[in-house]
């Protein structure tokens, strides 16, 4: 619980950002993390609430007061292995996930919450400095083989947990290098790849093998997702050479705008523009990168993928950034009485909007327009959510130069064919159906074949799926043997 009084004597500390113009000059993350005093203190500022909210507000149940206190002592190796019993992969979630921790932190109702993010990332980092991470391989072996499809977060976790169960796990990737949207979907700015690397190679020394630049199932005809795999392998063939498959594919079905226009070059998804420069940050040599330089950009979409593209062009040297949220703009300070604990909807401003954009709410789209079958700008008018949809407001109409548009309305369902290869019942959003019920939770329809995270979620955070990735593990682990000492 930190110290009795902490909450009372000290401020919560945020961490800090290097200046808006050295970072605009390259790709390395520029966060600066708390060291070790102020750490303590923000861990000394954990209340003995009684309740600790924040253990349920966090999708994988981190036993949160537990390490603050840990922090608050000093007692830095006991913490990581608090945090690494419910998280595989805190240097990810340190640095990218929203921290719903917070919001449900019980400070948080009438004051500023504990910097529970900010310990967790001074945590997993002093951990890795110290080598208080080191691989865990299984002293018995099973024998029996899992395949898991996809290497984002779910497939990361679900594979460490196995192969920590003692089965010989192999997963298999399309793209080119392990870490799915994790690699390809976020900027190094935000997230290094060094991080994914260093997990992959404990993870190797654990017995995970990883196969890159297989696509299981077969190539959806027009996709235009970037990074596609050479090689094929059915869905028969797995289910004959593994006892289990897990499909943890993610979510990269963009959400289209089909309004008139929308045919005209220089109209873009965000997942074909965010995975080029990370590819291009890796030393890969791409011939027509799509780049953002001179160009007036226009960012269609509101969240976090937006956001991204944000960050992106002004570090390509956009003319100018444009960012439309369909939805109006949502109060600077939620109603915390009536919210709390849960996620509160309030204005979120990122560290990308700060280094330069002008951000648009309550915008539709009407039509794109062009010149020799090229953007040029793009027709809009405000729109009210009235009687359960949007309605114009009349007069508001107005017309914005683009040379660069960038959708990024979010994701609806998986993009590849794999979940028909396999034959698995869909939800009405194109999702792996699967419930996540303690007997058999993750289970298709498909004799031992099982889905988590993105593929049966739906788009969603990366904390999401580390919990669905392990929880996976643990029922194809009690399939397997017919009992799980794994987690839930």
């Amino acid at each position: 619980m930190g110290k009795v009084t902490g909450f009372m004597e000290y401020e919560r500390i945020e961490e800090g950002y290097a200046p808006v113009p050295d970072r605009l000059k390259h790709y390395k993350e520029f966060v600066v993390g708390l060291d070790d005093q102020q750490a303590k203190v923000q861990g000394a500022r954990c209340m003995d609430c009684g309740t600790p909210f924040c253990n349920s507000g966090c999708p994988v149940n981190n036993i949160i007061p537990d390490f603050n206190d840990l922090v608050y002592q000093g007692d830095w190796k006991n913490a990581i292995t608090v945090l690494h019993s419910t998280n595989n992969f805190p240097e990810f979630t340190g640095r990218i996930c929203p921290a719903p921790c917070e919001a449900a932190c019980v400070l948080n109702v009438n004051d500023d919450p504990v910097g529970i993010k900010s310990i967790e990332h001074a945590i997993i980092d002093r951990a890795w400095a110290e080598g208080w991470v080191p691989a865990q391989a299984p002293k018995h072996k099973t024998g029996k083989k899992v395949a898991v499809v996809g290497s984002g977060p779910a497939g990361m976790a679900a594979a460490q947990q196995l192969a920590r169960a003692g089965h010989d796990v192999t997963v298999f990737e399309k793209n080119d290098r392990i870490g799915g949207l994790l690699r390809y979907g976020i900027p190094d700015f935000k997230m290094e790849k060094s991080h994914i690397d260093r997990r992959v190679a404990q993870m190797e020394a654990e017995g995970v093998v990883f196969r890159t630049g297989v696509l299981v199932g077969a190539l959806p005809a027009g996709s235009k997702v970037t990074n596609w795999a050479k090689e094929t392998v059915s869905a028969e063939e797995l289910k004959a050479e593994f006892d289990a498959v897990l499909l943890t594919g993610g979510s990269e079905q963009s959400r289209d705008l089909p309004v008139p226009g929308r045919d005209l070059d220089g109209i873009h998804f965000a997942m074909e523009f965010l995975p080029q420069q990370n590819k291009v940050n890796a030393g890969d040599k791409l011939k027509g990168q799509l780049r953002a330089d001179g160009k007036h950009v226009i960012v269609i979409g509101g969240g976090d993928t937006g956001s991204d593209c944000v960050g992106t062009s002004n570090r390509h040297g956009a003319l100018s950034v444009t960012q439309f949220e369909v939805m109006p703009q949502p109060p600077e300070q939620e109603n915390k009485p009536l919210v709390w604990p849960y996620w509160p909807l309030k204005l979120r401003t990122s560290s990308s909007h700060e280094e330069g954009c002008v951000r648009e709410f309550a915008v539709s789209t009407k039509e794109f327009v062009g010149k020799n079958g090229k953007v040029t700008g793009l027709k809009t008018v405000h729109v009210e959510f009235k009687d359960g949809k949007f309605v114009e407001v009349p007069g508001t109409e107005k017309e914005y130069q683009a040379d660069l548009v960038l959708l990024a309305m979010g994701f609806t369902n998986p993009v590849a064919t794999v979940l028909e290869a396999f034959g698995v019942d869909k939800n009405a959003r194109g999702n792996a159906k699967a419930t996540t019920d303690f007997t058999g939770g993750y289970a298709t329809n498909v004799s031992k074949v099982f889905a988590a995270g993105d593929m049966r979620r739906g788009q969603s955070l990366v904390v999401w799926a580390i919990r669905e990735g392990r929880q996976a593990a643990r029922s194809v682990d009690e399939f397997l043997m017919g009992y799980s000492d794994l987690p839930r």
